[in-house]
């Protein structure tokens, strides 16, 4: 998204990969538009509560492309990837939550803060930073309690941030910043993957999240200006896990036996284990699991390419054995997590 973004605004060695160039025209602006959860394979669903983007499935506005995000599929490794434009092996958020090498804590990326600095967790340079140094405005208009997070600097560092407090119109003020500037403005809404996580997929509390999204679309498909395109874009979809489709790991002795810690997501997760116990691990998943999970030793799940190239110092950051899940599967780690990450 970012580099086509740049390309867009004739930023000097950048690549059109989403080859919008021509169908876009020329512009001195690009607001990009992250909808929290909003998978292609939910639009369907959302549309019948969001005119714009039922319009914009007709064929009737806009431009429809269906893109790939990354693996894990949750939203700090998507961000990650969506910031610095590279593959989740390369900047190093390898999931919601990973072991810290030399330790056995584990960092939870949407509370990091301090510890450990983001620019050395996450080495990459940002398109933010490079749109700075090619003389280009980059402007992030974020939920102010975001700001300073170890996340936001790690995808968005370089940006001109600018906070949304809980009673500002959202839409009014991603509106203003793109009047005030040419560049880049990139902004984020979390209303439908939030209502997705508390109230699941479908419930009349998600669609009224939806409407609340297409409306924001709709205020800034009005607003924006003549020399400028709006690209929307989204980290990961969603599904409803049922109940009978979660299994508590700290429930299952087996599941228990030669794990020494636990990270990763729901779906999916990392496990560390005890000294020569990952092959015994391996099995037991396996047989427990069978047809729910496909379970690897870290070195095949890297041979796979799901993260795409992964760098020496970062290959410590995925479990001794990953285990991602299939269908509307979860595992969960209620003895060791808090609630809120069920």
């Amino acid at each position: 998204m970012l580099p086509t973004a740049a390309a867009l605004l004739s930023v000097d060695g950048t690549v059109d990969t989403l080859g919008i160039t021509d169908w876009v025209g020329d512009v001195c602006r690009v607001v990009v538009l992250l909808v929290d959860g909003m998978g292609r394979h939910l639009l369907p669903e959302l549309a019948a509560d969001a005119p714009l983007l039922a319009s914009i499935m007709a064929g009737n506005a806009g431009r429809l492309d269906e893109l790939t995000c990354t693996f894990p599929s949750t939203t700090p490794t998507s961000l990650a990837s969506l910031g610095t434009g590279v593959e989740p092996g390369q900047h190093g958020i390898l999931g919601f939550t990973v072991k810290l090498p030399n330790s056995d804590r584990v960092l939870n990326h949407i509370w990091w803060r301090d510890d450990p600095p983001s620019a050395q967790w996450q080495p990459v340079p940002t398109w933010f930073e490079r749109l700075r140094l090619a003389g280009v405005d980059a402007r992030a208009v974020l939920p102010a309690a975001f700001l300073g997070s170890g996340l936001t600097e790690a995808a968005y560092r370089g940006a001109q941030f600018v906070g949304a407090n809980h009673d500002d119109d959202y839409a009014q003020l991603v509106i203003g910043q793109m009047r005030a500037a040419h560049g880049l403005i990139y902004t984020y809404t979390a209303a439908l993957d939030t209502a997705a996580h508390l109230f699941g997929i479908g419930s009349p509390e998600w669609h009224a999240a939806g409407a609340y999204v297409d409306v924001l679309l709709s205020r800034l498909v009005e607003a924006l200006p003549s020399d400028a395109a709006l690209l929307v874009t989204a980290d990961h979809g969603g599904l409803n896990v049922p109940e009978h489709r979660r299994i508590d790991l700290d429930a299952a002795a087996r599941l228990r036996t030669g794990v020494r810690v636990v990270a990763g997501d729901p779906r999916v997760r990392y496990l560390h284990t005890e000294p020569g116990a990952t092959s015994d691990v391996i099995a037991a998943w396996s047989e427990l699991l069978e047809g729910r999970a496909e379970v690897r030793c870290r070195d095949d799940a890297v041979a796979t390419g799901l993260f795409g190239s992964v760098r020496p110092e970062h290959l410590s950051r995925i479990g001794d054995v990953v285990v991602s899940c299939i269908g509307d599967t979860a595992v969960l780690a209620g003895g060791r997590e808090p609630p809120e990450v069920a």
